[in-house]
């Protein structure tokens, strides 16, 4: 990263392959160090916070942290507070015991609204996390499904139902039905990014019990994740189970096809990512919510049969 731009040589590089370096600088500007007043008013409101990071074995995950309104807060305009953290089988829960680069997504589904924030997470010695900030910004509202929470009060602790190094037939099942995943990537320095992806049922590909497929729509020509992924293949998804609380979670490798006829059968796709499974985890009670029935975004792309 230089002193006069937000973005890394690998966010550079992509920005130029998909042609939109004007565009990327024009959004770059948006990308900030500070919570700004309505970012924080938006915080306090949220249900869910979304945080990558990578575990021990430097491997990237992707999870959900849950809480009721004010769980999350910005005591101050660099710093986020979050009255949770992750526990149990959670593949995250010793990385965040401790020190961590995390990337995180606060997701409004009801107003599709979502905003990012990376940074550094410190314990705060309450079984919560305190999160200093390095980026922040807000996305558009593309891609994302309207849906309301719903509390389940029985939920217990993220527990694991299955895993291994490959998805099951379930899992498989799962992937390929969903209209929502986060994908944790990393850039050079490590600093970690957490990413929104949206569509219709079926824009996520299951190719395999070892391998998935996605299309990367247009969007802010910010390529925050595929520029990470020019300089470092990991890559963690998190594809929450709306109906139940669960959550699927998986690590493995990624890399970008930008070639013209990548995107063939995907409407809407200006590029794919294939990424290499190499460990999943499908967790119970992965948030004490349920969500709606969707109301599928206008900008989704309809997917080809």
């Amino acid at each position: 990263m230089t002193t006069d731009t937000p973005y890394h040589p690998g966010e550079r590089a992509a920005q130029a392959r998909a042609g939109r370096l004007d565009r990327a600088d024009h959004s770059g500007r948006a990308v900030g160090s500070t919570v700004p007043a309505v970012a924080a008013r938006f915080l306090t409101e949220r249900r869910m916070l979304v945080v990558g990071a990578a575990d021990a074995d430097g491997r990237l995950w992707a999870t959900q942290l849950s809480g009721a309104p004010g769980f999350l807060r910005a005591a101050d305009e660099r710093t986020l507070t979050v009255a949770a953290r992750p526990s149990g089988d959670d593949p995250l829960a010793g990385a965040l015991a401790g020190p961590a680069e995390v990337g995180t997504v606060a997701l409004d589904p009801a107003a599709r609204r979502r905003m990012r924030l990376n940074g550094r997470s410190v314990p705060d010695g309450r079984g919560g996390l305190v999160i200093t900030a390095d980026q922040v910004y807000a996305n558009c509202p593309k891609y994302i499904q309207r849906r309301s929470p719903v509390d389940r009060p029985e939920a217990g602790a993220p527990r694991r139902v299955a895993g291994g190094p490959a998805l099951s037939t379930v899992q498989q099942l799962l992937a390929a039905t969903a209209d929502t995943f986060f994908v944790a990537t990393a850039g050079p320095d490590g600093r970690v990014d957490a990413s929104h992806r949206g569509g219709n049922p079926g824009f996520l590909r299951v190719l395999g019990p070892d391998r998935l497929r996605w299309p990367d729509y247009a969007g802010n020509s910010m390529f925050m994740t595929l520029g990470n992924l020019e300089l470092d293949p990991r890559a963690g998804l998190l594809i929450p189970d709306w109906e139940t609380g669960g959550a699927l979670l998986v690590t493995g490798e990624a890399r970008t096809d930008w070639s013209d006829p990548a995107g063939a059968g995907l409407p809407g796709a200006e590029r794919v990512i294939d990424l290499t499974v190499t460990d999943v985890l499908e967790l119970a009670d992965a948030t004490p919510l349920t969500w709606t029935d969707p109301e599928y975004s206008p900008a989704n792309p309809r997917c080809a049969g």
